[in-house]
């Protein structure tokens, strides 16, 4: 029991490093392809990786108690529901990846697509679902993480209070995000969360196939971040979904979601490690701890208990 207390946490941990360490490789994949491109691709290859894993991911999952793949009907439609609202939610994230200039530190994007955490108790005031104090004053710190992250710079440079289509676009890509995360709260009961994971990815791929066109990828680009996009593809979406599938067996909720929260935190040091020119300011990191501190408050509130 106290192997498995400890092994399960650890698996969760090293997803969410694979997750952080993914904002490197999406930053060095705009080098070579458009951001839509690089998403499909991704996409498509999560899904399959997926699909290949499925056999293995439900015999370990037999083994440790029954689980209900749902109907094929709820599958379909909770996954093009749920891949519609990522592929929105991604590629805002990848476009504001491109965007950014070269010596931004790929950390600030992680800390800022973090405040899905805090507004999905928010949205979900408008579904009925009332959120305790402690979650309100989450919010508030995490507005004052995103504003020391993204204004206060320009602000002391005396530029007054000016905010980078980056910065709008990430913060509008956690909204989304916070969509997604809702609808699949709604369809996980239905389904096997596996399979509804695999046809969201594939959906992703298709609806990103019009704008791949439209960007005209080369073989030559594609060949040339073929690293950034497999790392993403079969690492941060086969590999990091199957050890939190596998990791969370066992492991209270709340405790799992704060150990995957950490991808914030491995971004930006994977940033320092494997990009050294690049860097956060001292405003920038004050933001990164407020917005982490807002994690870990809405993470712990009462809320979760239930």
């Amino acid at each position: 029991m106290k192997k498995r207390s400890l092994k399960n946490p650890l698996l969760l941990l090293l997803a969410a490093f694979i997750w952080g360490v993914a904002f490197v490789a999406q930053k060095e994949g705009m080098d070579h392809v458009g951001p839509f491109t690089f998403n499909c691709v991704r996409f498509f290859i999560g899904a399959a990786c997926l699909a290949l894993a499925l056999p293995l991911l439900d015999k370990f999952r037999s083994r440790h108690g029954d689980f209900q793949k749902g109907s094929r009907r709820d599958i379909l439609v909770g996954g093009a529901a749920c891949g519609a609202a990522l592929f929105v939610a991604a590629n805002l994230q990848q476009i504001a990846i491109a965007m950014q200039s070269a010596d931004t530190n790929v950390g600030k994007a992680g800390f800022i697509t973090a405040c899905y955490v805090v507004l999905v108790p928010v949205l979900g005031l408008f579904l009925g679902r009332k959120s305790p104090a402690l979650v309100w004053f989450g919010a508030a710190v995490a507005l004052a993480g995103f504003f020391a992250l993204s204004m206060m710079d320009p602000l002391m440079a005396g530029q007054g209070l000016t905010l980078e289509r980056s910065d709008g676009l990430l913060l509008l890509c956690a909204l989304v995000f916070s969509v997604q995360i809702l609808l699949v709260d709604h369809y996980s009961p239905l389904v096997d969360g596996v399979r509804l994971s695999c046809v969201q990815f594939l959906v992703c791929g298709l609806l990103g196939l019009p704008f791949t066109i439209w960007e005209g990828p080369t073989w030559a680009g594609l060949a040339a971040c073929a690293v950034p996009i497999l790392y993403t593809g079969v690492l941060s979406s086969g590999v990091a979904y199957t050890l939190q599938i596998v990791g969370q067996n066992g492991v209270h909720p709340a405790v799992a979601s704060l150990i995957l929260s950490l991808e914030s935190v491995f971004s930006a040091l994977a940033g320092y490690v494997l990009m050294p020119e690049t860097g956060l300011t001292g405003w920038e990191i004050a933001g990164c701890v407020l917005v982490f501190a807002a994690v870990v408050m809405v993470e712990v509130s009462p809320q979760r208990e239930k």
